[in-house]
């Protein structure tokens, strides 16, 4: 029996192997763009790097990087490093690292507030006092980092609206910021150091932990550096204004 062309053709698109397309899930470190894969894995144990299509370089050269090689990039603020470890890697250590970092900023602000009333004795109410503060800071720290994050998103749902309803962008932003505050790790030498919390190197923390935000912002939007810092700018300012609301409530109190 002769079949026509049509039935022909349809016969042969129904029984075609399906081929699906995969969204690409990486981005060139050097130029940003969108790539499927960061190395191929041949027989025989070869693995080529994957090359980018725009830039003619590798797609992400860190995946033959020490880690203190990456880490020292990053403390730099390279953009390569940002986006290797924002948008190649899989971490999921940023909740941690949050309570971590809070924890630390926490027991700086308590320990600036400290006299010199100072006792041995476990029982003594002061004690418990001092400590009862150290959990009002923990709160403040958090609350100002829940107003930081408000204040940029609230920014973004405003100029970039098409990028922030996406769930997986809103995710992404999220622990890109939460992990670009791993600066706050550096008041740890200050407590070793014999508790000498010098004002510059307070302010010099903060504008780095500022400066790796934006710079998170910048690789996660790939948008322009004057943009993501007008994101963090937003966002330090609605912190600040937090921050002087519960001053305001604690003297009135």
């Amino acid at each position: 029996r002769t079949v026509g062309p049509g039935l022909a053709l349809a016969f042969l698109k129904a029984n075609r192997p399906s081929q699906v397309m995969a969204a690409p899930s990486y981005r060139c470190v050097e130029c940003g763009e969108e790539a499927l894969e960061l190395h191929r894995d041949y027989s025989h144990g070869i693995i080529k790097i994957t090359i980018c299509k725009s830039c003619q370089k590798p797609v992400d050269k860190y995946i033959e990087y020490d880690p203190v090689i990456i880490l020292i990039d990053a403390i730099l603020c390279k953009v390569q490093a940002y986006r290797h470890i924002i948008l190649n890697t899989k971490i999921n250590i940023h909740w941690k690292l949050c309570i971590f970092c809070l924890l630390c900023e926490a027991y700086l602000r308590w320990s600036q507030l400290q006299d010199s009333q100072r006792t041995v004795d476990p029982t003594d109410i002061i004690r418990y006092a001092k400590e009862w503060d150290f959990y009002q800071m923990f709160g403040l720290a958090s609350l100002e980092l829940a107003a930081f994050l408000s204040g940029a998103f609230l920014f973004l749902r405003l100029t970039k609206d098409e990028f922030i309803q996406k769930k997986s962008n809103r995710n992404t932003l999220l622990i890109a910021l939460i992990l670009s505050g791993y600066g706050k790790l550096l008041v740890i030498p200050a407590v070793i150091w014999e508790h000498d919390y010098s004002p510059l190197y307070i302010n010099l923390i903060k504008f780095f932990v500022l400066a790796s935000n934006a710079q998170a912002v910048r690789v996660v939007l790939n948008s322009t550096r004057r943009f993501a810092l007008s994101v963090i700018i937003v966002g330090w300012m609605v912190e600040q204004f937090t921050a002087c609301i519960f001053q305001q409530l604690k003297l009135s109190a």
